[in-house]
């Protein structure tokens, strides 16, 4: 697979204050540097024509962006590796289906980050189509700056519309992310040099860590899991969610299937496979309970911006596309009866709410 061109006009510009390869000093970090050739202005937001018609949107939070209420994720199919010739036309389809937000991450992928790079064979040519979102899991300063740089580079583009702290999961987490030298410098640095347009972080562990994030700086996005299954292992619903709404944030809701989980038509692999698979991870013995129209409609009748589902095949994304065009709120009734039945798979479908985190 061909490697982006870091020489290519799109992304020179930006790249020439952020410089590749080697032990990245203070000095070259310095944010007198960047602002040194970093152009003073951001272009317009993101506008894919077919939206409107394509599915209904919503405000993502305080953003100013009117967003598709299904959206890609950068998962299943674009984290795979060598897996161009599948991943790509994926995203160009949800492009051409209105789909106008694409997330995406620097550990999708593993070290190759192939996430990044298949969506950027599309940026290179679609960059005005998508609100494109990645993410640092770092959680020093040079360390996220070392990620965007390489973001930048992958995606083909000299900006991003939203860098995220990924997987804020303890308070361990964000006292590091906080911290003197912290990836939290590198977020608010990168947004005053506008290399990005907004900041978010993400989460799918436990509420406190993200609520005290969300005290302690004024996020314009979070990434939360919540599916069906959530009220019944450390809720997201209680506190978070409400805490959320209340700071007016574009709320981007995940983990939709649990990892397909929650769904009927998921065929288990069998529990010796899974053991040697997953070390760690809750069982799943049993298909679902759930159809994909009731995981998704049960999490889009909450107060989110969208929702992100990564997918398998161009078949998976015409689905849920369709989805989002059919989409009318649930009732509480309605979300009650799918809650209900979403119990017995509840901890299999948020198997991420149990992982050994200490």
């Amino acid at each position: 697979m061909t490697q982006p061109n870091p020489d290519s006009p799109r992304t020179q510009g930006r790249r020439n204050f952020l410089k590749a390869g080697g032990a990245v000093t203070a000095a070259l970090l310095a944010p007198a540097v960047m602002a040194a050739d970093t152009p003073h202005t951001l272009p317009s937001l993101p506008s894919n024509p077919v939206t409107p018609a394509a599915m209904p949107t919503r405000n993502l939070g305080k953003t100013g962006y009117k967003i598709g209420i299904f959206s890609l994720g950068g998962q299943a199919a674009l984290e795979k590796p060598d897996n161009e010739a599948i991943a790509v036309p994926i995203v160009e389809r949800a492009l051409d289906l209105g789909v106008n937000y694409i997330d995406t991450s620097s550990i999708y992928g593993g070290p190759a980050r192939w996430s990044e790079q298949y969506v950027g064979k599309v940026m290179a040519r679609r960059r005005n189509q998508a609100f494109l979102a990645t993410k640092t899991k770092e959680r020093t300063r040079d360390d996220s700056l070392r990620m965007i740089e390489k973001s930048l580079q992958l995606l083909q583009t000299d900006h991003v519309d939203l860098w995220q702290l990924h997987d804020v999961g303890t308070m361990h987490d964000i006292d590091q992310i906080f911290a003197k030298g912290g990836a939290m410098e590198a977020l608010i640095e990168m947004k005053e040099q506008k290399v990005v347009r907004h900041l978010g972080f993400t989460g799918h562990y436990r509420p406190d860590a993200l609520m005290e994030g969300i005290r302690r700086y004024n996020f314009d996005t979070i990434l939360m899991a919540i599916n069906a299954g959530d009220p019944h292992h450390y809720s997201f619903n209680d506190a978070l969610l409400p805490l959320a709404v209340e700071r007016q944030m574009g709320i981007i809701g995940m983990k939709i299937p649990g990892r397909g989980r929650l769904l009927s038509n998921w065929t288990p692999q069998p529990l010796e496979v899974q053991k040697r698979m997953w070390e760690g991870m809750v069982l799943a013995p049993t298909p679902g309970t759930l159809t994909m129209r009731e995981a998704m409609y049960y999490t889009l009748s909450r107060p989110v911006s969208t929702v992100i589902i990564g997918c398998d095949s161009i078949a998976q994304l015409e689905e849920n596309v369709q989805l989002a065009r059919e989409f009318t709120p649930l009732n509480d009734t309605q979300q009650a009866s799918i809650v209900a039945r979403a119990e017995p798979v509840a901890k299999p479908g948020n198997f991420f709410r149990f992982y050994d985190r200490r």
